[in-house]
Order: C-alpha cells, then sequence, then structure tokens
C-alpha cells in the first residue's frame, strides 16, 4: 500500500497536519485504536492564545518561559505564540464551538490558568479537546484524499538502513492490523509521528490507554536524538476514587478560584508558593506529595464549593456530571485528588518544521522535543503547540521533493510462532509501571533511579527475546515501546545533575547556574 504521507496518530497534532495536506496529497491517517481516542480528546481546560488586546504576545512567551525553568527555546516559543491568534481562527473557522462570552471584546470567554498572567484559554466549556477532535474528526471522515486506518497500530519504521540502503531515509511503517491479526506493509514519501505522550509507563496517568511512547520509541529505533524526557509533568489534581479511571480535574477549575485543602479544611498552598493554587502545576504537583506524605493522605480535596451551582455547573458541566454520578457533590463538597503523570515534556529531537534527524521523518505534538515546553509545559500550550507545528510541517511536506519510491518487502514472520504464555507481557507491563510510579515519580533520587534503570535492563532483554521469537501483538508492541522509552526517562534523568522545573533530586536539590538541554543520541 502507497501513499503520498503517512500519519501515525489521529490527535490534534496529526488531524491538523491531514487536513492541511489533503487538498494536495493522499494522505493516510493511521490510529491504534478509534478515530477519536487518543488525548487530545480528553484536554478539558483550553488552548493558550493571545486573543484579549489587554494581553500581549511577549506577556504569553514571558509566561512560558518563566515556568520552563529557563529551558524552552525563545526562538520556538516566539514562533508559535506569534501564531496562535491564526490558529484559534483556524478552528473558528471549521466550527469548534468555543464558549461564547458576549461582554469580552473577542465574543468568547477566555478563562486563567496556572502560570498565566492573563486570560487568554479559549475553551468549550471543560471539554475543549472532545469538541475540537469532533470538528476535525468529521472533517478528516468526509475528505476524499485522507484515509484512515482504525485499529491499526505501528510496530517500526522501515528506514535505508534497515533496507541496506545508502542512506537512512524513512520509507514507510510496518502496521499491524489488530482486527485481522495481520501485519501490512506501508510505504510512503514522508512519514510523520503525531503519536502522542507516555503516561502510560506510569501507575497513575490522566492519559488515555494509548499514550504509551510509540512514536518516541519507534524515533529512537530508527536512529533519531532525544531530548528532555525526565521533564514528565504529573498533573496535580486527577480525580481520586476507586472507579475513576484516569478522570482529570481541570487546571481551570484552580483557575477560577478552586482552593486546595487537607482533609481538616486546612488550606495549604500558600504555604508552598506566593502563587497558592495559581503557581506551575510541578511546584502544585510537588507541594500536594509533599502534604501527602507528610500526613499520611491517600489523597487532598479541591474545594470550589463556595461558589454558586449555577456557576460551577456552567463552568464545568462535565466535571459536574462525571463526580456527581460517582456520589460527589462539587457544588457541595470537595473534589479528592492526587498528582498523576500528565504530559511528557521531552521527546523526539525536532525543528520549527516538525523535521526530525532521520530523512522524510516528521515528527510533532506531544511525541516532539520542540523546546516550547522547556522543564515544565505551560497549561494549554501543548494543544497551541500541535495547531502550529501541523501546520508548519504540512508547508514543508508540501514544499520538499520526495524521492523516488522504493520496494519494501513484507513482514517476515517465517522464524516466529504463537505466544505460548502472555501472561508475561500483563506481568511485565504491571512491573513496569509500578517500579516507574515508586523510583522515578514527583522526587527522584540516584539510588531510586538506578534501581529503576536495572530493572529495565531485565525487562528489555525478556521482551526482546520474547519479540524475537513469537508473533507480534498489540500489548507486545505496546509493551516493548513503553520499557524503550522507560529507559529513555531514566537516563535522562541520570544525567541531570541538578533540580529543574518537573524534575526534582534529593541528591541534587538546587538549580545549576547554565540550564542545558539533555539530548541522548542512539
Amino acid at each position: 500500500m502507497y501513499f503520498d504521507i503517512i500519519i501515525i496518530g489521529s490527535g490534534l497534532a496529526g488531524m491538523t497536519l491531514a487536513l492541511n495536506l489533503a487538498e494536495h496529497k493522499k494522505v493516510c491517517l493511521i490510529t491504534k485504536r478509534g478515530l477519536v481516542d487518543g488525548a487530545s480528546n480528553w484536554a478539558q481546560g483550553g488552548i493558550a492564545a493571545v486573543l484579549d488586546t489587554q494581553d500581549s504576545i511577549e506577556a504569553h512567551i514571558h509566561d512560558t518561559l518563566v515556568a520552563g525553568a529557563g529551558l524552552c527555546n525563545e526562538d520556538t516559543t516566539r514562533f508559535i505564540v506569534a501564531h496562535s491568534k491564526a490558529a484559534i481562527e483556524w478552528l473558528i473557522n471549521l466550527g469548534v464551538p468555543f464558549t461564547r462570552d458576549a461582554r469580552h471584546e473577542t465574543g468568547f470567554h477566555l478563562t486563567r490558568e496556572g502560570g498565566h498572567s492573563h486570560r487568554r484559554i479559549i475553551h468549550a466549556a471543560d471539554a475543549t479537546g472532545e469538541a475540537v477532535i469532533k470538528t476535525l474528526s468529521g472533517k478528516i471522515r468526509s475528505h476524499p484524499n485522507i484515509t484512515v486506518l482504525e485499529n491499526h497500530i505501528a510496530i517500526d519504521l522501515i528506514t535505508g538502513k534497515k533496507l541496506g540502503l545508502p542512506d537512512n531515509t524513512c520509507h514507510g511503517v510496518y502496521v499491524l492490523d489488530r482486527k485481522q491479526d495481520k501485519v501490512l506493509s506501508l510505504s510512503c514519501n514522508h512519514t510523520v509521528l503525531a503519536t502522542g505522550g507516555a503516561g502510560k509507563v506510569y501507575l497513575y496517568t490522566t492519559n488515555p490507554d494509548t499514550a504509551t511512547g510509540d512514536g518516541i520509541a519507534m524515533g529512537w529505533r530508527a536512529g533519531c536524538r532525544v531530548a528532555n524526557m525526565e521533564f514528565i509533568q504529573f498533573h496535580p489534581t486527577c480525580l481520586y476514587h476507586p472507579h475513576a479511571k484516569s478522570f482529570l480535574i481541570s487546571e481551570a477549575v484552580r483557575g477560577e478560584g478552586g482552593i486546595l485543602r487537607l482533609p481538616d479544611g486546612t488550606r495549604f498552598m500558600p504555604q508552598h508558593d506566593e502563587r497558592a493554587e495559581l503557581a506551575p502545576r510541578d511546584i502544585v504537583a510537588r507541594a500536594i506529595d509533599f502534604e501527602m506524605k507528610k500526613h499520611g493522605l491517600d489523597c487532598v480535596y479541591l474545594d470550589i464549593s463556595y461558589k454558586s451551582a449555577k456557576f460551577i455547573q456552567e463552568h464545568f458541566p462535565t466535571i459536574y456530571s462525571h463526580c456527581h454520578s460517582l456520589g460527589i457533590d462539587i457544588t457541595k463538597q470537595p473534589i479528592p485528588v492526587v498528582p498523576a503523570a500528565h504530559y511528557t515534556c521531552g521527546g523526539l529531537v525536532t525543528d520549527l518544521k516538525g523535521r526530525t534527524d532521520v530523512p522524510h521523518l516528521y515528527a510533532i505534538g506531544e511525541a516532539a522535543c520542540t523546546g516550547l515546553h522547556g522543564a515544565n509545559r505551560l497549561a494549554s500550550n501543548s494543544l497551541l503547540e500541535c495547531l502550529i507545528l501541523g501546520r508548519a510541517t504540512a508547508e514543508d511536506i508540501l514544499a520538499d521533493q520526495h524521492p523516488a519510491p522504493v520496494t519494501i518487502p513484507d513482514w517476515d514472520e517465517s522464524r516466529v510462532t504463537d505466544p505460548d504464555e502472555e501472561i508475561v507481557i500483563s506481568h511485565n507491563w504491571d512491573e513496569l509501571r509500578r517500579f516507574m510510579w515508586d523510583y522515578v515519580g514527583i522526587v527522584r533520587t540516584n539510588k531510586r533511579l538506578e534501581r529503576a534503570q536495572h530493572r529495565i535492563n531485565l525487562l528489555r532483554d525478556e521482551i526482546h527475546e520474547y519479540y524475537s521469537h513469537f508473533r507480534v501483538s498489540n500489548d507486545l508492541i505496546e509493551l516493548r515501546n513503553l520499557v524503550q522509552t522507560a529507559d529513555l526517562i531514566v537516563q535522562c534523568a541520570l544525567a541531570r545533575h541538578e533540580s529543574r522545573g518537573l524534575h526534582y533530586s534529593r541528591d541534587y536539590p538546587n538549580m545549576a547556574d547554565v540550564a542545558v538541554n539533555t539530548v541522548l543520541t542512539p
């Protein structure tokens, strides 16, 4: 099967790219579950953009640089922020139903989140991602030049090196059709990794089950550098409830006045930071972690019940409804919350056109490291990055001279058999997520990181042997990628001898005078 462009991943980055290419090219969009099942669809808060005349590009840049703790690339940040208004206008023109406010000069309601100095978050109530993805997915499905392969998971990229060619150009990808249990060979002129992050490497995460670091691991194996993988953002407020899986309590709840309290009602954030609940996420997450360990708590509480029921139900209908279904009335009682792995700030090293180190291979969205997020992502900058880099990558691909297609061999299953004990995969998956949570979490030490590395090495050898002898499955592919991604996280964490942003080490509690990226080369 041949296409002009293959996009692996169907979040906002992948959809934006596909829609910007499809008028001129034949596009294949691959997603390992349904078209709308990625992390973008789960985003609640909104998209940061300079829309208000009282706001400014310089203020948004400044807020991003401050949150990024000295590691943001200023040119990247300026490029993305400067194009923010145009990106939002594109979404509005496509029909995204952002929440309106007739009293505001823009006609839309803008909220504020932690780390922002202005109200600049445009949103669709508290389900922005769902509104955006629903709108774009309709355009995707109806476009004659876009082929969507749902329930297909990428196994590995097909590069010149693997084909025995003189250069390492990417020529396509091997993909497992999950329903037919058949491996397809897909060739193309340009391949784009838009696979999202790696939250499922941790036991507790706000991410969907699809967030298994696939693109980062495939890019690394193909020869791409990765950077800053130690900076895993833990969202401070994930709903703590035995029947609530990965449900995020949006940053906007604190932006609209939510107060963090101990079980006895004591407010604690002012003791940790002068910005209190509006401090950047890394500070809030560490403060909650500190209070939970200090008092032996299973969770803390986020309280917005002092606001009117009408205000809460209008601003947070999704959160209100979900909590109410679990017996929690947020108009009358506080919400039990814990930190959870949320966003991968590092990823495959790219430029501002999405290009990686491998010719004709691009990476966009959470799988990429553009330099925007630095050591800590500023709230609601991620969807903005997806929009801007999706469009910039499309422009580069359309301007590029593509190579002549090469012959790609079929997937070779002649030396493998059906797996005999698939329980090995589930046990290894569980072990990985537990020790990553225990040893590579919000607060780290060298000893903990070394323990994690030792266990990763054992798991990697076991999984490699399994992968070499048995037919591939969805769970095996994801586990292989998770272990590779976990290894990159630990390598980067061990290399950083300081505490900066999201990486806090008890062995190196101070911030170094000079901010340096952690870059790994295959």
